[in-house]
């Protein structure tokens, strides 16, 4: 089913990240809309009720269309930031309860009444451990929170960065600078469906969409999130053939399917250090999201310029 689906372009590489772009190969046939063409649209997010539930969240389409939420988006606002925990496909007409991570440890208190999207996505680091503990489980309700709490607070200790409410966003804001100088070097192209990063051998994360005017919205967001682990790393370049490596690693790992949150089921994928989740919709691969998944590995400080937020 994935090699079926996706095809590799060249790789781009910079300082020792590589990024390979991913083509369909096949027309897709689902159809959906993003999160960014939703919400003008009449598509909310919001708290579960005025108390709010940490592990949840409300999504009411009243669009004639699917709309497809993102594992790792990022919403702002309401009582507390928060990440998807895994892909949904919200049905037209439908209002549904969807599983999410909090990415912000110090405010429960309203800021907005509903959420806006983020100009990021969690960080590749973070989907992984968050994908980790959730493959028993995809909708099992707050089973990462201490986890995700964990990450983020560490990234923003290895990146210098104070939050006052322990908030991931505040650790993008406080790189911008360094992501602006990054984000040209790694174009979308026409068609692109998905992109592998590779940090090194051993670190890697694949993202695909079936259809590519989704990901191109969706694209900018992932880009962050791979830009930021990227300061971290150390300079070593991946083996050209790895990315390749992965995707045919994928269609040889025992594969699990399960309800969604919303519609079409969810896909798990896990084995030879390799963990992965998706979407599947009447047979077609809507999404995937895919990680090296290995013994954690030793990390150094980043080295952080002098100015501060």
């Amino acid at each position: 089913m994935i090699e079926d689906s996706i095809q590799l372009g060249d790789a781009v590489e910079h300082r020792g990240v590589s990024i390979v772009p991913l083509f369909p190969r096949r027309d897709p046939q689902a159809e959906y809309v993003t999160l960014e063409e939703a919400l003008p649209l009449g598509f909310r997010v919001s708290e579960v009720d005025a108390a709010g539930s940490v592990p949840e969240l409300v999504a009411v389409n009243p669009l004639d269309t699917p709309v497809l939420l993102y594992d790792g988006e990022e919403l702002v606002g309401a009582k507390q930031n928060r990440i998807l925990n895994v892909t949904v496909l919200v049905a037209p007409g439908s209002e549904i309860r969807i599983p999410v991570s909090c990415v912000e440890q110090g405010r429960w208190h309203a800021c907005a009444a509903g959420f806006a999207p983020a100009r990021h996505a969690a960080s590749p680091e973070l989907r992984r451990r968050k994908a980790e503990l959730l493959g028993a489980d995809p909708l099992a309700r707050g089973l990462a929170q201490s986890v995700v709490w964990e990450e983020v607070a560490a990234k923003a200790g290895r990146h210098g960065v104070r939050s006052p409410t322990a908030a991931a966003v505040d650790i993008y804001r406080s790189r911008e600078e360094d992501l602006a100088a990054r984000r040209g070097v790694f174009p979308l192209l026409a068609g692109q469906a998905g992109a592998v990063l590779a940090l090194g051998d051993e670190r890697l994360c694949l993202d695909y969409l079936s259809r590519p005017a989704a990901f191109a919205r969706l694209y900018p967001k992932l880009l962050d999130g791979y830009l930021l682990d990227a300061l971290e790393h150390d300079g070593t370049r991946a083996r050209p053939e790895r990315p390749a490596e992965l995707v045919a690693a994928l269609d040889a790992l025992p594969r699990r399917r399960a309800r969604s949150a919303g519609i079409g089921e969810d896909l798990r994928l896990a084995g030879a250090g390799i963990v992965a989740s998706g979407l599947v919709l009447d047979g077609e691969l809507v999404q995937l999201s895919a990680f090296t998944s290995e013994a954690e590995r030793p990390r150094t400080r980043v080295a952080r310029p002098s100015r501060r937020r």
